[in-house]
């Protein structure tokens, strides 16, 4: 790693950040790390920890593939917002446009916009989820049911994180484009940012072991962990819009430059400035609870992992599997932390740490 005068951030303070997560690797507690700062296009911090699966795996590289899971979430909002930048969606139409099952109650008053920004009433899980993922249903089973499960509340009078949002979102980007979003991220998102390393569910020719796994605990050999948990390969290959993703640092890295560059990435137009602009701006100041089109704010009430010196106008996502990714556009800087253990273990505590230090490095 090597720093240069234009990025204006401090060696030794990037090296604090790369030292939390190598002590917590160190210390055992933390079994796989990888993390990617840059600023202005310029990478001043690339480093890998650990192995794969514990000791005795291979070990953890640069390009080590984790799985994501929620940061899935504003790349299934890319799919969508690439069809209404195109003229075939828009965010203002009933979902029922696009979904005609999903009526009845006030389901009617939901909008496209609602499932990207969190306001649309549906929940985050539907009450079956484990016995759907017990029984191993396809996705489309999980798509029958958010589209008759109850809302919480009266659409746009209130926020509550829904990844059952996400995923009907994501089934309007199927039945507009013809396409799998899988395919269609993979030729509409992951080709022309270079994310090569990327992919909603396994990539032909990916096999498990040769990702970085999900720290399980005790719970690792219980049957519902073996037979849907978070390494099985029911869930690595399901495909879900909302956590099913898996990438590296720098192909997450190529995302966020996008974004900070405007939606050009490699002297090439990938989406359109405003359509960017649309995406990382509040959309929910009605109900003041902040947040973009598919991504979260610096100032959003369940992005907490970024830690606390990012400014309002940050954007990005974090993942239960102990994940981060953010930008901020006040600075320029862009931070990618992956990790094995689920942020329920300390609250997300590490990452924010990381991501504290990465900023207090900004000269």
């Amino acid at each position: 790693m090597a720093q240069t005068p234009a990025a204006g951030m401090s060696e030794a303070r990037l090296e604090r950040a790369a030292e939390i997560l190598a002590a917590e690797v160190r210390a055992g507690k933390l079994e796989a790390a990888a993390v990617l700062v840059a600023r202005h296009g310029k990478t001043v911090l690339q480093r890998a920890y650990g192995h794969l699966a514990g000791p005795g795996s291979a070990a953890v590289k640069n390009d080590s593939v984790f799985l994501l899971a929620s940061i899935a979430k504003p790349v299934t909002a890319c799919a969508l917002m690439l069809l209404v930048e195109r003229g075939l969606v828009s965010l203002g139409d009933p979902v029922s446009h696009y979904l005609p099952g999903f009526a009845g109650g006030e389901r009617g008053l939901v909008r496209v916009r609602d499932l990207l920004s969190h306001t649309s009433g549906l929940p985050d899980m539907l009450p079956e989820n484990v016995s759907l993922r017990r029984a191993h249903a396809p996705l489309s089973a999980f798509v029958g049911g958010a589209l008759r499960t109850p809302l919480l509340y009266k659409p746009r009078e209130g926020f509550q994180y829904q990844s059952m949002g996400i995923l009907l979102a994501a089934e309007i980007v199927e039945r507009v484009s013809g396409m799998r979003l899988r395919d269609f991220l993979a030729k509409e998102v992951f080709a022309p940012l270079a994310m090569t390393n990327s992919a909603l569910g396994m990539k032909p020719g990916w096999r498990i072991e040769d990702t970085v796994r999900v720290w399980e605990g005790a719970d690792a050999n219980k049957p519902d962990n073996l037979r849907f948990g978070p390494n099985s390969p029911y869930w690595r290959d399901m495909g879900h819009p909302w956590g099913g993703m898996h990438s590296t640092t720098a192909d997450l890295a190529n995302l966020l430059r996008a974004f900070l560059d405007g939606g050009m990435f490699a002297g090439k137009r990938w989406m359109s400035p405003t359509t960017v602009a649309a995406m990382i701006s509040d959309q929910n100041t009605a109900v003041g609870k902040p947040w973009g089109l598919g991504w979260a704010l610096g100032r959003s009430p369940v992005w907490i992992y970024s830690g606390e010196l990012v400014s309002p106008r940050a954007f990005g996502h974090s993942g239960a599997t102990g994940t981060v990714a953010w930008a901020d556009p006040s600075t320029g800087v862009l931070c990618v932390v992956l990790t094995n253990r689920p942020v329920s273990v300390d609250d997300g505590r590490t990452l924010r740490m990381v991501s504290n230090a990465v900023n207090g490095a900004v000269q």
